[in-house]
Order: structure tokens, then sequence, then C-alpha cells
């Protein structure tokens, strides 16, 4: 992968030992996510992603493409709570959920469309995601949040 295909599609994948009905709630509802995203409250329905930071703040706003819980959700990301990140196109991010054999699920998330988004993608690569998906993770094997 070159570097440019790296800043403008990012793929993280997590086996989660919960049902994709945990995964879907975990990461549609508001209750859930203030517990492992940031303290966003993050509403995910059929037509609208909508995320609140911990005081209330519009963090993001934007239309989903795809909603096939508890398989499948496509969104628009912009990154509202900083104000350059905020100037930057818009970008997508997918959340697919596979039921594995084992008992698990593979989560994959993908955020492309980072094109016309640089600070975005910077912001969000490696640790990022990855913070995120380790307090999701955590939440649902544990009950508990990381911190």
């Amino acid at each position: 992968m070159n570097t440019a295909t790296a800043q403008t599609t990012q793929v993280y994948q997590v086996f989660i030992k919960a049902t994709p009905e945990q995964i879907w709630e975990a990461i549609t509802t508001p209750e859930f996510t203030a517990r492992y995203f940031h303290g966003a409250r993050i509403r995910a329905t059929a037509d609208r992603y909508l995320s609140h930071g911990p005081n209330g703040e519009t963090w993001g706003d934007g239309p989903v493409f795809e909603f096939d819980p508890p398989r499948r959700l496509v969104h628009e990301w912009r990154s509202l709570y900083d104000d350059e990140q905020a100037a930057e196109d818009a970008s997508r991010v997918s959340w697919e959920i596979e039921p594995q054999d084992d008992g698990t699920c593979l989560l994959t998330v993908v955020h492309d469309k980072l094109e016309g988004a640089p600070k975005t993608a910077a912001g969000v690569a490696g640790p990022g995601w990855m913070g995120v998906l380790s307090g999701l993770k955590t939440l649902l094997e544990t009950g508990q949040p990381i911190s």
C-alpha cells in the first residue's frame, strides 16, 4: 500500500466476542458510544448520522448511505469538532459486522474518500481509529470502558 492510498482509504479490523446485534447497538446508540468514542454521543438512523460532544456541541452531522442492521452501516464523516477539519470535504465511514463460527464477529471499519480531507485523514489514522475500536471491543467484552 502506498502513502497516498493509506491516507485516502484506511481499513481497520478487530474480532469482538459479541453478537452482531450487540455490536450494532454499540455503534449506533449514544448510551454506548459515549463510553468508548471520546465521549461522543452518536446516533445513527436509516437517514442520519449525528454526533454530539460531551458538552452537547455538534461533532458530526450527515447522511447515512447504507443502513442494514445488524450487518452494515455506511455514513458521511465530517469532523465538525475542529475548524480546519470541518472546512475539508466530507469523507465516508463503513462498518461491516461479520459473524464468525467461534462466537465472535469480525468488525471491519473502512474510512475512505479522504482525498479532500488530509487533516481528517491524519487525525483518524492508526491510533485514532484503533483507539476507538479497542475501546469498543473492551466495553463489549468486559462491560467496562478502557479508562
